[in-house]
């Protein structure tokens, strides 16, 4: 039973962190396009202070873009990892994982239902 409540907050720790990534990372795109879209509007404009913000404005829209692939890759791989972790997992505790999933299969069931 101890093993079961491992898994479980495992996988509810491996879930809240994935939800904060996705979160995180369409605040950031979000952030990214509104930057890209004041940049733009503000092509017109020819003044060497106005030039200077963009060129640094520019340069930093770059950097988190990098950021954000990054961090893309680094959840995938984070992803591809937890897959592993868990395939190996119903490997060696078939049954339980048969278990685990119809347990699981039947709360959604229960709470699908009672709406």
């Amino acid at each position: 039973m101890d093993q079961s409540k491992q898994n479980s907050d495992i996988a509810d720790s491996q879930s809240a962190s994935s939800n904060a990534r996705e979160r995180l990372m369409g605040e950031l795109n979000h952030t990214i396009n509104e930057a890209e879209k004041w940049l733009a509007d503000s092509a017109g404009e020819v003044s060497a202070v106005a030039s200077e913000a963009r060129t640094r404005f520019d340069d930093t829209l770059r950097t988190a873009k990098s950021d954000l692939r990054k961090l893309e890759d680094s959840i995938i791989a984070h992803s591809r990892e937890a897959a592993d972790t868990v395939n190996v997992y119903v490997q060696d505790n078939p049954w339980r994982a048969v278990g685990i999933g119809a347990a699981i299969g039947l709360v959604i069931g229960t709470l699908i239902s009672r709406r």
